[in-house]
């Protein structure tokens, strides 16, 4: 089990930049894949952001296009979207504590860490090293040789 960051998404989508055909074949494994895989709400509507803005995205999509590529991955096999339990407080409380120094941008980098933690799932294919601060996720840069 593992959950994809939104820049994995965002280099599978955006065929311009070099990291595409790595990140591609990543989300395409995970796609075709019947073991189980995550994303969280947070990191759908952070690509939906990234993939429609036009200072951001390359060539910016269309929030169709974009939704559309949303749609073809949670139509996935193996994926399911991580959402709060009733664990949740308790789990967000003991991170945030165990964490020092969270605040700012990386709190929505914690969120997906505390969900993570929440389901127990510790591995996540990212190039954001933001996620190396948490001691029980396994990060795995694609691109790292």
């Amino acid at each position: 089990m593992f959950v994809l960051d939104t820049n994995v998404l965002v280099y599978a989508a955006d065929r311009s930049c070099p990291e595409n055909a790595t990140c591609s074949a990543v989300v395409e494994s995970a796609r075709r894949s019947p073991i189980p895989w995550y994303l969280t709400w947070g990191i759908v509507y952070e690509f939906l952001r990234v993939a429609t803005h036009p200072r951001v995205f390359r060539t910016p999509w269309t929030t169709d296009d974009a939704w559309r590529f949303v749609d073809a991955l949670l139509a996935a096999p193996g994926a399911g979207v991580l959402t709060a339990t009733s664990r949740h407080a308790a789990v967000a409380g003991h991170t945030l504590r165990e964490v020092p120094g969270l605040r700012g941008n990386i709190l929505h980098d914690a969120h997906t860490a505390i969900l993570m933690r929440e389901h127990g799932i510790s591995r996540i294919y990212t190039r954001d090293t933001d996620f190396h601060r948490f001691p029980f996720l396994q990060v795995i840069d694609p691109l790292a040789s």
